[in-house]
């Protein structure tokens, strides 16, 4: 998924990682060690920009992919390739020290990457092989409500505003598939979308709670290459090589996906982990309403996706309830 679930308006914690806050983008965001006094500067502000811009774009990139390339190998090789360079970012960054975990924490790593790169990314670039990539983004922006009753049933008290957040979650949601009910786009898109949003917000709560590597990049780069291999072996199970012609993939498909390798994999991802450190939570948090609505305008720009009334009125319901958990939701 592209578009980052988030654990909603996080209190400062040390090194407690938050897997792939993205969708997207699907990255892998992990909450590093949080300085006491932060300032917002001209660079805080450059990095939200690129992660309003990037993330929010990333869904139409997926749309742009799976045009001419099968969803699940284009998925894999996008996963694979990022991380693996990220990989030797570290390695040549850090060192190769930087890259070496504990058993537990590279199962865990392998977990959390199947749970958001094969569940939650995996599916929504299947599902936008039939729905616009708009609806796509609305859609996954419920995760925050999903993590919210994920920690209301593991025990910790949700606030009022955390529940009213989920409720207009849920209404929005219920507006959205209007389209789907009404045999405007495929019912079948609609439904993949939110079992994708089910898996990301189960890989998003439980990355808190599992041993993860410390290091974030490092994390982020074994969830990446776990995930992306886990979206090839399902791509040819499902038989996507079989007429796969290279030839037949247009030039707009390749710059796509390099955008979301480069782009949406590595850039964005590294600004977020930047403004972890950089930048109130509060702040960095806001990129989980502004991203949807940064990929309905460009569905609408670029690849004409109409807006339908279920569209602009779900999409204003669950924003706003993604803004209210955000805004009042502390991690337990």
């Amino acid at each position: 998924m592209t578009s980052p679930a988030v654990d909603p308006a996080p209190e400062a914690s040390p090194a407690v990682p938050e897997a792939y806050r993205a969708a997207s983008d699907p990255r892998t965001p992990v909450t590093p060690a949080v300085p006491a006094a932060r300032r917002i500067t001209g660079a805080v502000w450059a990095a939200l920009g690129i992660v309003y811009v990037v993330w929010g774009s990333t869904y139409l990139g997926i749309r742009i992919v799976v045009e001419t390339m099968p969803p699940f190998l284009s998925a894999g090789v996008r996963f694979v390739t990022a991380g693996l360079l990220l990989v030797g970012i570290i390695a040549w960054r850090q060192g190769p020290a930087a890259l070496k975990v504990s058993r537990r924490q590279l199962g865990s790593a392998v977990l959390i990457g199947l749970l958001l790169i094969l569940g939650g990314n995996g599916l929504v670039v299947l599902a936008e092989t039939s729905i616009p990539s708009g609806l796509a983004a609305l859609l996954i922006s419920v995760v925050p409500a999903w993590v919210v009753v994920l920690k209301a049933a593991s025990g910790q008290r949700p606030t009022a505003g955390g529940l009213a957040g989920v409720a207009l979650g849920l209404v929005g949601l219920a507006v959205l598939t209007l389209p789907g009910l009404s045999g405007e786009v495929r019912v079948g898109g609609v439904v993949l979308v939110v079992v994708a949003t089910l898996l990301w917000s189960v890989g998003s709560f439980s990355s808190a709670r599992l041993p993860m590597p410390a290091n974030p990049f490092t994390a982020s780069a074994y969830e990446m290459i776990a995930g992306g291999l886990g979206g090839l072996a399902v791509g040819l199970l499902r038989g996507e090589r079989h007429g796969l012609d290279p030839s037949a993939i247009s030039g707009r498909s390749w710059v796509a996906l390099a955008y979301l390798i480069v782009f949406g994999s590595l850039i964005a991802f590294t600004a977020y982990a930047w403004l972890l450190q950089a930048a109130p939570l509060s702040l960095v948090a806001t990129y989980a309403y502004v991203n949807p609505v940064v990929a309905v305008a460009l569905g609408a720009l670029v690849l004409n996706e109409a807006l339908s009334w279920p569209i602009v009125l779900g999409g204003a319901i669950v924003v706003g309830g993604v803004c209210l958990i955000v805004s009042t939701e502390r991690r337990g």
